[in-house]
């Protein structure tokens, strides 16, 4: 009988040590997915950032080229340079609250 519970015994110390070994790889994955997370979340802001530059800078093209066209696009011009005129109207009144 002693055999037995030495073998069982063995057996079930094998069976510890493997799943302390699967745990620590599950720790070692989950931390590295963590910092992949991190990476793309970083990765996923910048490219945010520059998008929205890119939009801004892509308005003002539009804004530029709209009066520096055709007679046309004066129409077009006038509207925008009337809504950039309004934003700014808006930010002085904001900040003389």
């Amino acid at each position: 009988m002693d055999s037995n519970q030495d073998q069982l015994i063995n057996r079930l110390k094998e069976k510890v040590e493997t799943i302390v070994s699967l745990l620590e790889k599950s720790e070692e994955e989950r931390l590295r997915l963590h910092k992949e997370k991190q990476q793309l979340a970083e990765q996923v802001k910048l490219k945010t950032t520059a998008f929205e530059e890119l939009e801004r800078r892509y308005e003002h093209l539009k804004l530029a080229k709209a009066i520096l066209g055709s007679e046309g696009n004066s129409h077009d011009a006038k509207i925008k340079v009337n809504r950039i005129v309004r934003e700014i109207d808006k930010c002085i009144a904001l900040l003389n609250h």
